[in-house]
């Protein structure tokens, strides 16, 4: 018989350094990459892998998370293992203590049981709600399969100086993961390449038994609330067989080469460059491989248009990815992801920058190396990114790289 397989991503992190974008809204529903929000890729992860039972975990600030995703992510309702079901923490356990909400990211499932129980899972694949990236889910289910595992980690090998914000493993010949350390400030580097470390992804497929086995006892313990700090070293001590899985070796249909690509956006440094990722004429993360839709919520925008022609009066973009409903109306944008319904206005330069929905750059302004959230009008005459002490001053946010951060629906 076929075998069951649910999904479940974590969805309900604040983000807290990704503020302000995460000042009204969860970091998994922050807009990315011009049409989408970042919890569309783990979706389209599920739906391009044939898993089409999901349950969707929320938690904080979880208001546009759930519209985004009642709006664009339903199925039809004749086939009842064809869902995509938002769950926020309905107290299903510890009705002692009153509500309690999830503590962590396996008390997050293990407050969800029930669920696991009704689907009648063979295997849960956990995933994280906030990365960007590309993965044939199936191929890891089935190598999970394949060696008879209890846990499968997906493992990407990262630079030791940055894998002590990740879980790290170490792995015999046969990718049997023989130590874990969640966050190590010293982390443990690959045996062949000292410069590196085998982290892990946060994403885990779990056999139903061994879930139900490690929950439930991990749970016992006060404060043992996480997969990383708790479960998987448990499961080590306690003699599961965890194995680790090559991500780079993860096959995407219409890909060619190794698959590589894998960002944590959890900063506003980061969450800019992978959008600036995205505007290379050769993205390593593309957008448009038909093999692999990625898919979001629809919204009936306007065409883009482009419009006047005269000096420095053209309304022109180069090196720019846009959704519908943009007007560059006698601007020049540059190297720039732009969301809908933005407006750039006469003789105004945006270059380098994310601008997100509903946006106006009024005319004779200079945007660069920016981040501005939904809905800010720019006055003209406007710098940003220019003078960052005038920016500072503004109370706007600047990164350690020096990217401006403008809030949503900021009013000047």
């Amino acid at each position: 018989m076929p075998q069951r397989v649910l999904g479940m991503i974590l969805a309900g992190g604040q983000g807290t350094r990704l503020s302000p974008l995460t000042s009204k809204r969860s970091k998994p529903a922050v807009p990315f990459g011009s049409k989408y929000r970042i919890i569309d890729f783990a979706l389209n992860n599920f739906m391009n892998s044939d898993i089409f039972g999901v349950y969707v975990l929320i938690q904080y600030k979880a208001q546009s998370l759930t519209e985004h995703i009642q709006r664009g992510w339903r199925f039809g309702t004749f086939l009842s293992d064809y869902f995509i079901t938002l769950v926020p923490a309905q107290m299903y356990r510890y009705e002692e203590l009153g509500p309690v909400w999830y503590r962590g990211t396996s008390d997050a499932v293990y407050q969800n049981m029930h669920l696991i129980d009704n689907f009648d899972a063979d295997y849960v694949a956990v995933f994280s709600g906030d990365h960007i990236y590309k993965m044939n889910v199936r191929h890891m289910l089935e190598q999970h399969i394949d060696n008879r595992a209890d846990v499968t980690i997906a493992a990407y090998p990262m630079p030791v100086g940055e894998a002590s914000r990740f879980g790290v493993m170490q792995v015999d010949e046969r990718m049997v993961v023989t130590g874990f350390q969640e966050k190590p400030k010293d982390p443990q580097p690959m045996p062949h390449n000292p410069l590196m470390a085998l982290t892990s992804m946060g994403n885990y497929i779990f056999s139903r038994k061994a879930l139900d086995e490690l929950l439930y006892s991990t749970n016992q313990d006060e404060g043992a609330y996480d997969f990383g700090q708790h479960v998987l070293p448990k499961a080590l001590r306690d003699g599961y067989k965890i194995c680790a899985y090559d991500f780079h070796k993860n096959p995407i249909p219409g890909q060619e080469g190794d698959n590589t690509y894998w960002r944590d956006v959890g900063t506003l440094d980061a969450y800019y460059e992978a959008n600036m990722d995205l505007v290379a004429v050769k993205p390593e993360f593309d957008l448009y491989n038909p093999e692999w839709p990625l898919r979001t919520a629809t919204e009936f925008s306007s065409p883009d248009k482009f419009v006047h022609e005269s000096g420095d009066r053209t309304g022109q973009a180069f090196n720019t990815i846009m959704a519908g409903g943009v007007i560059i109306s006698g601007g020049t944008v540059r190297d720039s992801v732009l969301s809908r319904r933005v407006r750039v206005n006469s003789y105004s330069s945006v270059q380098r920058s994310v601008i997100l929905d509903g946006c106006e750059i009024g005319r004779h302004s200079v945007i660069r190396g920016a981040i501005i959230d939904k809905n800010v009008r720019v006055p003209p005459g406007t710098q940003i990114g220019v003078d960052l002490e005038q920016d500072r001053a503004r109370g706007f946010t600047i990164t350690d790289n020096g990217i401006v951060v403008v809030p949503k629906s900021y009013t000047f």
